[in-house]
């Protein structure tokens, strides 16, 4: 026992004094194997900052570390170094340079195995000790809070000291502990992101790999993942770099997400918030769907990207299914929505002259005011958005708008010279406008009269997001062409296609339009994956259910500052009375409750969660909403809250 103490000692006395040599500017990230090397990392870490005060220590572990020579069962020394570091045990351990720990400033976090000597010594000298049951009972990020205040009161900085056998052998592969009930390393990441936001975090301590469990890197890949989490730069500085290298095209929220899961997301300091957006639409499965990733990972292991100048032997099965699944002849796939708008605008335009038989250059296309179909030069010329046309004009020509929800305005404005009228079944950017029963079904009667192709754009509504597969079905609608995107990529990559049948897309050939990236097989292998989702889940019939109770909860329990409350299936909108709360301020507020949300048209808050919410989570955020609006409007006598 005395040569292996001497060896101890002597090894803690040599990473004590690396870490005095090291420039106080520089941040301490320590990679050991043992976790007895503590015993020279956090005195010397004290000493750091004794000119200041006191170090305080989180230690993540599951054991206790507290024997001393006289209660050791085993005589194993790596039993002994938070003893050590609290000044209790054999002289050589306690006698490192530096000052030892107050007690009452030190937490331990995960532990799930000790000896009884262990804890009554713990408990004596006022350690906090948060076992697996307590975090299994309250969350690992509000413990992580609580040993936040622990560590931090009255005292100068704070240290981590991170022993991998804290996590459970199942989400972790490199530990040597295989007792089960551990940490998972996706809750202990997160909660790690709290550091960030901690000014007196003075050092990070990472023990216990064993690269030899590790073949395949993944334990190094969760301890790159842990430092990162802990060490990355925090929101104010990522929102900074943002603006100041980044084009101000944008205006986000002040958030900075750092990993999703189903319908929730976290940020960099590790709030977690509800996502009531996914994505405009484009996360329907959630967030990290596990088909869907293993879909994504196969793939890009086999072929990513080969341009369209080959064939590929995933696209030609997504195209099959895409025409099977919706009833139509042809698909055209591309990237994104615009490209997908922008694909059909010229497909039809070229059927009116091929089979139509309009005069050269004159074949024009109806839209609806108030439209969101993006933001190419020829797309925002058909707009009626002041600001998203301002400055970027001369645009195309042979564009006519009419007003939305107004078939008699459609009637009147077609001439032998129309092309096509685009259309969205629900106006979602346009403030979650849902037009009146019928409106599209005696659209699709007009264009058949009048021999002009309707178009649907299902780029936000379609795949279910609506309470049926297409939002058109919803009045029995099969138009001449669809516009599919955002949720087809899964949440993962951006996969369109524009759908129609032969008689209106053959009138392409090769050349007359393409995109090196559209049809790539990695999406065309996550959008079949997204297609068998669909049918196998429906849940386009989680999307009616649920968006009939989130409008009815919403509406019942509106306060004064909501106006309206419309949508259809979990495409919904709440109206503001801007002259008690604007929209954008309203985003803000519920952000900070935890509710991830976006404004549209200053008046309109929208709610999108991902289809597979479920009826208790949907429950607690609507609570969450209800709350928050039902304050802002108590507030109301103090004047209209702004941004």
């Amino acid at each position: 026992m005395e040569e292996r103490l001497k060896s101890v000692a002597g090894l803690a006395r040599s990473v004590a004094h690396q870490l005095a040599a090291l420039n106080p500017a520089r941040f301490p990230l320590i990679l050991g194997g043992d976790h007895a090397i503590a015993i020279g990392t956090w005195p010397a870490i004290a000493s750091r900052v004794a000119t200041r005060g006191t170090l305080g220590l989180i230690w993540i572990d599951a054991h206790l570390d507290s024997h001393t020579g006289a209660s050791t069962h085993s005589g194993n020394i790596h039993g002994m170094p938070l003893a050590a570091v609290l000044g209790e045990g054999d002289s050589l351990l306690t006698a490192i340079p530096g000052p030892r720990l107050d007690p009452h400033n030190v937490c331990i976090i995960g532990a799930r195995s000790w000896e009884p000597e262990e804890f009554e010594r713990l408990q004596r000298l006022g350690v906090t000790i948060f076992d697996m049951a307590t975090i299994r009972e309250r969350g690992l990020s509000a413990v992580f809070s609580d040993a936040l205040g622990v560590v931090r009161r009255n005292t100068a900085a704070f240290g981590v000291t991170l022993d991998l056998d804290a996590l459970d052998p199942t989400s972790f592969p490199a530990v040597t502990c295989l007792e089960s009930g551990g940490l998972a390393a996706d809750e202990l990441s997160d909660a790690l992101l709290a550091l960030r936001a901690c000014p007196d975090f003075a050092a990070l301590e990472i023990v216990e790999y064993v690269p030899g469990l590790d073949p395949l890197g993944a334990g190094a890949a969760w301890i790159a993942e842990f430092a990162g989490a802990a060490l990355g730069p925090g929101t104010a500085l990522l929102r900074a770099k943002e603006q100041h290298f980044g084009a101000h095209n944008y205006a986000p929220l002040p958030v900075v997400f750092h990993r999703g899961q189903g319908v929730w997301l976290w940020d960099v300091e590790g709030r977690r918030y509800l996502d009531m957006m996914s994505a405009y639409s484009a996360v329907s499965f959630g967030h990290g769907h596990p088909r869907l990733l293993r879909a994504l990972n196969d793939q890009a292991q086999r072929l990513a990207l080969t341009s369209r100048a080959y064939s590929t032997d995933r696209l030609p099965l997504l195209l099959e299914r895409l025409c099977t699944m919706f009833g139509y002849e042809r698909a055209l796939p591309v990237n994104t929505g615009l490209e997908a708008v922008e694909t059909a605008l010229k497909t039809v335009r070229k059927w009116a002259y091929k089979v139509k038989g309009v005069a050269p250059d004159r074949a024009g296309i109806i839209a609806c005011e108030g439209n969101f179909h993006g933001r190419s030069i020829a797309i925002v010329g058909m707009s009626s958005e002041a600001q998203y046309r301002d400055g970027f004009g001369p645009f195309p020509p042979g564009f006519t708008l009419v007003p939305y929800a107004d078939a008699d305005a459609l009637e009147a404005a077609i001439t032998p010279d129309t092309a096509a009228f685009l259309v969205e079944a629900v106006q979602g950017e346009g403030g979650i406008i849902v037009p009146p029963d019928g409106y599209l079904a005696r659209c699709a009667e007009i264009c058949r009269r009048n021999n002009v192709l309707l178009v649907v754009d299902e780029v936000q509504t379609g795949l279910g997001r609506t309470g049926r597969l297409l939002a058109c079905e919803h009045e029995g609608v099969h138009p001449d062409g669809v516009i599919l995107g955002k949720a087809l990529g899964g949440g993962l990559l951006p996969v369109s296609a524009f759908l129609a049948d032969a008689a209106v897309m053959d009138v392409l050939h090769p050349g007359d339009h393409g995109s090196t990236f559209g049809g790539n097989p990695l999406g065309a292998a996550v959008a079949l994956e997204v297609l068998d989702l669909l049918e196998e889940t429906r849940p386009w019939e989680n999307a009616a259910r649920l968006g009939e109770h989130l409008m009815r909860r919403l509406a019942d329990g509106a306060p004064p500052c909501v106006k309206a409350v419309r949508g259809r299936g979990l495409l919904v909108g709440i109206e503001l009375d801007p002259r008690i709360l604007d929209a954008a301020t309203g985003a803000e507020l519920l952000l900070a409750r935890g509710i991830a949300t976006k404004d549209t048209h200053h008046t309109v808050l929208r709610f999108a969660p991902p289809l597979v919410i479920d009826d208790a989570v949907l429950d607690g955020g609507i609570d969450v909403i209800l709350d928050t609006l039902a304050t802002a409007s108590r507030r109301r006598e103090h004047g209209p809250l702004h941004g």
